[in-house]
């Protein structure tokens, strides 16, 4: 005989082990591949979604901006003078120059970008916007307008048709003269002559955007020096950095919620190989003794691990992928948040991320193998023949300490501060924590049992489940790996999402004091239809503001400067203030800042803060705002009107006389003022709470993909556990005990698992939560908030768990008990 046949015989014996074992349980090896398929199509769906929606938008950028070099753009919509055109004209390294107004504009209900060009500047420096029509002259005719493909396809005009723009307050009536065929396939955009745009749109002497064509020597440091306050230079830089800061939070966040889903499908592989792997202790010792090494144990079952991450990361790459599309046509680019606004995201496929899942789908599964291979590995073959099939011995002193260190650790990073405005310390604590909580779930398992089964009871079938889980810790830890990791991680998810939308509930019923708000759309009210409206009867008050974006930085999203009457002596109740106070400091012109742009810009109370205005600011206060979460600032509307000369206001808040009618104030306001949108509190409110769902409606989605996986993996790991002990039942029907009782001793242990997997799985959630609620969110969104428990949720979830345990763990002890106890104890003969 050859020395290595001995060896041989042992690969033998394995491989048909291991196929007999997918033979004999299909199901449950399906189902660990379903686990890791769908953490892996959650998060290559949400990175194609993302990355399509960022790409889109990027496009739109470089159409509305031309593709210049380089771009000075006005701080607000106010522009700035048109006299600082020939100034950086004539700078060194400038070869060309464009000058451009910049309106939002609307053609009966389509919304456009209205570009303002000199048509022979534009040419040199960004010739994708200039319009190609049938006469050589319209490019300066006083009534041509250029449309986008995409904006001529939603007018449903042809050329030499008549369209009514309306922009900045004002409606001119412009003839389709030509296209732009340089402006990418959806895009929204519209061109006319940069002096028809000043003169028809009330902008004169004012331009919002300089486009620049750079030559050699081009100093972007000295440009920038030059500037008056009221203007920003921007590069293809610094507009990509502010394209993705915009929702780059949400973006990680939802990263993160899929990774999670591919970990708890790690835990389940764990769950399922671990209870395989107990389950043929022996027939491992068995090959042991035949000759194969150690080593052969772990590859072999690792090799396992490598077939369903194959399988799993293979089909959840095409879900994904049939996921992002179906986001795309039914959410948008922006999964219903709300960040990207016109033009429709294509889908963009991702080799490198799609490269990326896989291998992680691989390294979940083939972690979730090796782990329990080396603890069955490391068993003495001798001793593990007669192993009842727990890896941890009975009698052993469970430690407790590593389980302590991972969570210190994560409670230590949860300190750390965010790393480039993204709180990566925030989700590795979550991780340690998490781990610490599984590594700790046969301490605590034991601990939890031991004062019952020292209990005295008569029931048997009690008694015995009792005794089993806590003669076989480990064998319970691992049932209860992927009910803990799932449902702690769906409750600190709802946990989250609960405070945060009672937050924003409470919030706003702080701040819709008044009675009716009104707000105009596609321009301002002037002082004089302003007083008009005051003069409606029925009206007590009614307070006028102003809401425009201000750049503070190229890199970063505007934040909202709102320009409203504060009060100066008591607290202004629609300014829900979280420090300061609404008096002024003498001294300077006093603004309010919200909480987002104290976060972002480490603004205090009495901090001196730049604006693009020629004054002395002083922060007075910071208010608590969930609407702008890149930041807003409150300034008193006369010191507005003062600093920028603009007296028009395009919201106000109105509060009624007693006894009028809210809707015939209503019908006399849109008599007065045509096009202005006027809606109640109750109406507010509810689109409010109703835009914060759909921006988390990814995420009730991945939380109630947590539950189905944590529920399958119960159902899995109690019909592993229960069709293992087939000889034990078999045992307990020799000494007496009925099958009825069996049952009932299996529906014990089950409710006893699902309990304990509920209690710590919540637990270990409520810690979770508060990482998310008082780390990942402020850092991610810049908000802070109270917590508020969803009892209901748990209750439901804790409930769910103990009967899917006990009904699982009943409907597979009827399948083993339905042997007879002869046969299933015959191999002890």
């Amino acid at each position: 005989m050859r020395p290595d046949s001995g060896f041989l015989r042992a690969r033998l014996a394995l491989g048909w082990l291991i196929l007999g074992e997918w033979r004999a349980h299909p199901a449950r090896w399906l189902l660990t591949a379903v686990a890791i398929a769908i953490g892996v199509a959650l998060g290559f769906a949400v990175h194609l979604v993302n990355g399509s929606a960022l790409a889109s938008f990027e496009g739109a950028l470089n159409s509305v901006n031309g593709a210049a070099d380089l771009q000075v753009n006005a701080r607000t919509p106010l522009g700035f003078d048109e006299r600082l055109y020939p100034r950086l004209l004539a700078a060194r390294g400038i070869a060309d120059a464009s000058p451009v107004v910049k309106l939002d504009a609307r053609a009966g209900a389509v919304r456009l970008t209205l570009l303002g060009l000199d048509a022979i500047r534009a040419a040199q420096v960004t010739p994708s916007l200039i319009g190609i029509g049938a006469s050589p002259g319209d490019a300066f005719a006083e009534d041509a307008l250029f449309l986008s493909e995409t904006a001529r396809r939603a007018l449903g005009v042809k050329t030499g048709a008549h369209v009514t723009i309306t922009a900045n307050g004002h409606a001119v009536p412009l003839r389709v003269a030509g296209t732009l065929p340089g402006v990418a396939d959806g895009q929204s955009i519209a061109v006319i002559d940069i002096a028809v745009a000043q003169w028809r749109f009330g902008r004169l002497g004012r331009l919002d955007r300089i486009d620049l064509k750079r030559a050699d020597g081009a100093d972007e440091t000295g440009l920038a020096t030059r500037l008056p306050a009221d203007a920003v230079l921007g590069t293809a830089r610094s507009d990509g950095s502010r394209t993705d800061a915009l929702s780059r939070a949400y973006r990680v966040n939802l990263d993160m919620l899929a990774l999670v889903a591919l970990l708890t499908g790690g835990f389940l592989v764990f769950s399922a190989q671990s209870l395989s792997v107990a389950r043929r202790l022996r027939a491992f010792a068995l090959v042991r003794t035949l000759g194969l090494p150690r080593a052969g144990i772990v590859a072999t079952v690792a090799a396992e691990g490598l077939v369903i991450g194959l399988i799993g990361a293979s089909v959840g790459l095409a879900i994904g992928y049939a996921l992002a599309w179906a986001a795309l046509s039914m959410l948008g680019g922006d999964l219903g948040a709300g960040y990207f606004d016109g033009g429709g995201a294509h889908l963009v496929f991702a080799p490198w991320a799609a490269a990326g899942f896989f291998t992680l789908g691989l390294v979940a599964a083939i972690g979730g193998s090796v782990v329990p291979a080396r603890i069955a590995a490391r068993a003495a073959p001798a001793a593990a023949l007669r192993n009842t099939g727990d890896m941890i011995d009975p009698r052993a002193r469970i430690s407790w300490a590593p389980a302590l260190v991972l969570i210190v650790c994560g409670g230590v990073a949860a300190l750390l501060p965010a790393v480039g405005g993204l709180p990566l310390f925030g989700f590795a604590a979550m991780a340690l924590i998490l781990a610490g909580g599984i590594a700790g779930m046969p301490w605590l398992a034991r601990a939890l049992l031991a004062p019952l089964a020292r209990a005295d009871g008569r029931n048997v079938p009690l008694g015995l489940a009792l005794r089993h889980l806590h003669g076989a810790p480990g064998q319970a830890a691992t049932a209860l790996c992927g009910i803990v990791a799932s449902t702690a991680l769906m409750i600190a998810m709802a946990m989250m999402v609960f405070s945060f939308r009672g937050a924003v509930d409470t919030w706003l019923g702080q701040v819709l004091s008044a009675d009716l708000y009104l707000r105009t759309e596609g321009g301002a009210l002037d002082p004089q239809a302003q007083a008009k409206l005051a003069r409606i009867p029925g009206i007590a008050r009614i307070a006028f503001s102003r809401q425009i974006p201000l750049s503070l930085a190229a890199d970063r999203p505007p934040v909202v400067l709102i320009a409203r009457p504060v009060a100066t002596g008591e607290a202004d109740p629609s300014l829900v203030l979280i420090a300061g106070s609404t008096t002024a400091q003498p001294g300077a012109v006093p603004v309010w800042v919200s909480e987002p742009a104290a976060r972002l810009y480490r603004w205090q109370v009495g901090d001196v803060v730049a604006l693009p205005f020629h004054a002395h600011f002083r922060v007075s206060g910071v208010w608590r705002d969930y609407a702008r979460q890149q930041g807003a600032i409150v300034m008193r509307d006369g010191d507005y009107t003062r600093l920028t000369g603009d007296a028009s206001r395009d919201e106000a808040a109105i509060m009624l006389r007693p006894g009028t009618r809210g809707d015939t104030v209503t019908a006399a306001l849109r008599a007065a003022a045509p096009g202005v949108a006027i809606t109640e509190p109750a109406t507010l409110r509810r689109f409010a709470l109703q835009l914060f769902d759909r921006s988390f409606a990814v995420t009730y989605l991945l939380e109630a993909i947590a539950i189905l996986v944590g529920l399958s993996g119960v159902a899995a790991t109690m019909s592993a556990q229960t069709i293992a002990r087939t000889r034990e039942f078999g045992m307990l029907r020799h000494i007496g005990v009925s099958r009825r009782q069996v049952t009932a001793m299996l529906a014990s242990e089950g409710a006893l698992l699902g309990g304990i997997g509920g209690i710590a799985g919540i637990g270990l959630g409520a810690v979770l939560a508060q990482v998310l609620i008082r780390v990942i969110n402020p850092q991610s969104f810049n908000w802070t908030m109270a917590t508020l428990v969803p009892w209901r949720t748990i209750g439901c979830v804790a409930l769910a768990l103990v009967i899917a345990a006990s009904v699982t763990a009943i409907l597979a002890g009827r399948r083993a008990t339905a042997i007879d106890a002869v046969r299933a104890v015959r191999e002890d003969w």
